[in-house]
């Protein structure tokens, strides 16, 4: 029976794909195969032996140490795209919501009082007066799942919408509405009324809306951060807002330098906040873990390529995760052929960047002993017997 730790309230849908007699699942677990986490931090979680993998029901994996998890073989998987629909609705929320000046004019109308409201609304109105979102310009950086559906309804609206992506895959490129136009980052920047960024948290969008970045903006853009709080630097943000160059700054990571500054708008993670969004995550977590520990499949993982290798229909499967150097593939192979008068019936072997991933289906039931001179072969993280 496999062991399944859950952090944070993870929705029962899991048991759907984690069904019970095969699985056990507990917020207790102390010597769990896999881990499934929403927002707990990780980085002080002494990681059990037992551990094999770890499912982050969300995008972001910056709460988890993914070098230190590689270093141990264990793979870390997250769920793109799961909450991309409510990200999506939450941006297009802001769009409007800024463009109309609404939060503003709630807020003025709380004030009224007396017999005459209406006529009070009618003589008030005027200083909220807002802009409509047709004809105007959407710039997206990041134009993964969710990117590209808030460019979808961007356009959906009226809207022009520019979009840059250097880290865009094959799969990403081929969904993207074809009147989403190419830019260069500069070129975005320049000419968009709104920006909006959709990208993870990493070295290259760390502090990402600067003051180099904002002073090449039109005067009066509105920025929107619904992917992590450090890429906004929070004295830019502060200094363009003052000067009225940046008209509003929606962002949905509170910060103590940025909570309750004029023309902020800060949400309390919301975005991906839907009970729809988070089941989606949660199925997706499961069905990930699943397919890795009962058939050495690798999908959605940051720190290990992804394998999708058929059913086994041998007598074993053996799942090795090392370091991705020459000769290794050469070194498991010979070893396993090696360990008594065994054929190797099908194998794939993927690599990236510093890792790599060989799956192997032999005809003969490999033994404990056989695995443990795989594990013993220098630059194996891990390797098991799946089946």
């Amino acid at each position: 029976m496999f062991k399944v730790r859950t952090f944070n309230a993870i929705p029962n849908i899991i048991n759907d794909v984690l069904e019970e007699g095969r699985y056990s699942i507990s917020p207790t677990e102390e010597a769990p195969d896999a881990v499934i986490v929403r927002s707990q931090n990780l980085h002080s979680y002494q990681f059990p032996p037992s551990l094999l993998a770890i499912a982050r029901a969300g995008a972001g994996v910056n709460t988890i140490p993914v070098d230190e998890c590689s270093k141990r073989g264990i793979v870390v998987f997250n769920t793109p795209g799961a909450n991309a629909n409510a990200v999506k609705e939450m941006t297009i929320m802001a769009l409007i919501m800024t463009a109309r000046n609404a939060i503003e004019a709630v807020e003025w109308t709380k004030g009224l009082n007396g017999d005459d409201v209406a006529e009070q609304a009618e003589k008030g109105k005027g200083q909220f007066a807002g802009n409509e979102l047709i004809g105007k310009t959407l710039g997206i950086i990041g134009l993964g799942a969710t990117g590209a559906m808030v460019a979808q309804a961007a356009l959906s609206l009226g809207m022009n919408v520019m979009g840059v992506d250097p880290h865009m895959s094959l799969h990403s490129a081929w969904k993207l509405n074809s009147k989403v136009k190419p830019a260069s980052e500069e070129e975005l920047i320049r000419l968009s009324d709104f920006i909006t960024i959709h990208a993870p948290l990493t070295d290259e969008t760390k502090g990402k809306y600067d003051e180099e970045f904002i002073s090449k903006t039109k005067k009066g853009v509105v920025l929107l951060n619904f992917s992590r709080a450090a890429i906004g630097s929070p004295e830019a943000l502060k200094k363009a807002l003052d000067s009225g160059h940046v008209k509003k700054y929606v962002v949905d990571f509170p910060t103590k330098e940025l909570l309750n500054y004029p023309g902020v708008l800060s949400f309390p993670h919301l975005a991906s906040g839907t009970a729809e969004a988070e089941d989606n995550c949660a199925y997706m977590a499961a069905e990930e873990i699943k397919e890795y520990l009962e058939n050495g499949n690798i999908r959605n993982s940051v720190n290990f390529p992804s394998c999708e290798f058929s059913e086994c229909t041998s007598a074993s499967r053996i799942g090795v995760l090392h370091r991705n150097l020459p000769k290794m593939l050469n070194r498991i192979t010979t070893l396993i052929s090696s360990s008594g008068n065994i054929n190797i019936e099908k194998l794939s072997n993927v690599s990236q960047g510093e890792f790599a991933y060989t799956i192997v289906d032999i005809d003969y039931p490999l033994e404990f002993e056989g695995i443990e001179k795989i594990k013993a072969i220098e630059h194996v993280v891990l390797a098991r017997k799946i089946k």
